[in-house]
């Protein structure tokens, strides 16, 4: 049986979601609601909570608030609220779980299916939420969380070199010569990190344009700094050199 806490300013989505989980989650017990930022903080540090349902705004602050005024934050979190594509970005980039309103009942339940498949090992729900408040904070998330087969690894995406593809899987290449394999293909990763630096070169390879370190003669081969190579395809070519071009004038 998992606690979980229902957090909305909205009197209505608060009971909608209690009624869902009432009738369609019998692992889920619903330890308390708050409708405030400052009853979200006292009622989750009070019952210890399993899963978080969390709203964006409400009166006082959001809920970006309440994750940073409480003093632990060693439970699943899974946001509720209205649309806002900058938050929903930040979310990804952290593998922070949402649900958008109005709530659909397959996906709310869907999400609460998910709860009992997530591993606290190396308090990586506490590492989910730093990553989130520090992704918001920025105008472009610097963090992007990676789920591998044995674990979730939170990096730098300046310190990815190129991602390359292989089958539905992606292997990314980092400044420090290691790799790590995903199950995210490149498309994903090309839409996920499209407000960065990074270029899709072929259909094998999404390179970051700031460690390119050369281009060979034929123009069909990129040199990374690691010392890795990514292929250009012909008909990118002209694009690949005039993006480059401009990234060196900026850096003038």
């Amino acid at each position: 049986m998992y606690k979980a806490v229902i957090v909305d300013d909205e009197l209505d989505a608060i009971e909608g979601i209690k009624l869902i989980i009432q009738e369609n989650c019998t692992n889920i017990k619903i330890a308390g609601t708050a409708q405030s930022v400052d009853e979200a903080i006292k009622t989750i540090s009070a019952e210890k909570p399993d899963v978080v349902f969390l709203d964006i705004e409400m009166p006082g602050g959001s809920g970006f608030d309440v994750l940073e005024g409480l003093p632990e934050r060693n439970f699943h979190v899974i946001f509720v609220t209205a649309y806002n594509q900058y938050a929903i970005k930040a979310f990804k980039y952290s593998a922070i779980d949402y649900l958008l309103k109005p709530v659909d009942i397959d996906e709310l339940i869907g999400a609460i299916n998910k709860v009992g498949n997530y591993d606290n090992s190396n308090n990586q729900f506490e590492t989910k939420i730093e990553t989130l408040l520090e992704n918001i904070k920025n105008n472009k998330p610097e963090k992007i969380a990676l789920s591998t087969s044995e674990s979730i690894e939170f990096v730098k995406i300046c310190d990815i070199i190129q991602i390359q593809a292989e089958g539905s899987y992606s292997t990314l290449r980092f400044l420090d010569q290691s790799e790590l394999v995903v199950s995210k293909n490149l498309g994903e990763f090309e839409s996920l990190l499209q407000d960065h630096p990074f270029y899709r070169t072929h259909q094998s390879h999404l390179i970051s344009l700031q460690h390119v370190k050369k281009i060979n003669r034929l123009g069909n081969e990129i040199v990374m700094d690691d010392g890795s190579v990514a292929y250009l395809s012909r008909r990118k070519k002209n694009q690949f050199l005039e993006l480059m071009s401009t990234l060196v004038q900026q850096k003038k």
